[in-house]
């Protein structure tokens, strides 16, 4: 991919096909994609439909996936790590973040592209977010926090911890131990 551009089609099936590159868009994608209520299967299925501006033929979808997944990461390779981030549960921390980077409110904007979205994203430094990621990560290591950072953890719990998103199954099974709990019942249903 050309990094000096920012591109509003991708080739697919030799052929260049409109995309749908604002971030927004890109965040909704990327909702589908991270929820395990979705199979992986019909996540990209949801992802190609919205990603794209015109119909992918159900053969190319894997070639269309692939190019999705390249804009997604600006065509940088990414090693899969621990998850120290949820884009919709630090929502509001990305974007004071952004917006200080930015020099405005970027949700007033109609049209923002997903790389340059992504590249204010990589400019973040030290702040709310790069605190939330710090001690998420310490956390996650058993790594000894630094006395601010215990106070903060302690007023603020509720941001540092991922939530769980649950899977159906998961669900159902935490509310089946959930009504043991409160009635009694012993699990059965």
């Amino acid at each position: 991919m050309k990094l000096w551009s920012l591109p509003q089609s991708l080739e697919v099936g030799g052929r260049q096909v409109p995309i749908h590159g604002d971030y927004r868009d890109i965040l909704e994608i990327l909702s589908y994609l991270n929820d395990p209520r979705y199979p992986q299967p019909l996540a990209w299925a949801i992802a190609i439909g919205l990603f794209y501006k015109e119909p992918i033929e159900k053969a190319l979808w894997p070639q269309a996936a692939e190019a999705l997944a390249a804009f997604l990461t600006a065509g940088q390779k990414v090693s899969p790590g621990p998850v120290l981030l949820d884009w919709e549960q630090d929502a509001m921390p990305i974007i004071s973040d952004i917006n200080g980077i930015a020099g405005r409110e970027i949700r007033q904007e109609k049209f923002i592209h997903w790389w340059t979205f992504l590249s204010w994203f990589h400019a973040i430094g030290p702040g709310q977010l790069s605190t939330l990621v710090g001690i998420r990560d310490k956390l996650r290591r058993g790594k000894p926090l630094d006395g601010w950072e215990k106070a903060f953890y302690a007023q603020n719990r509720e941001a540092v911890e991922l939530k769980k998103r649950l899977s159906p199954s998961q669900l159902a099974e935490k509310q089946r131990l959930e009504a043991m709990l409160e009635g009694g019942n012993n699990g059965k249903q």
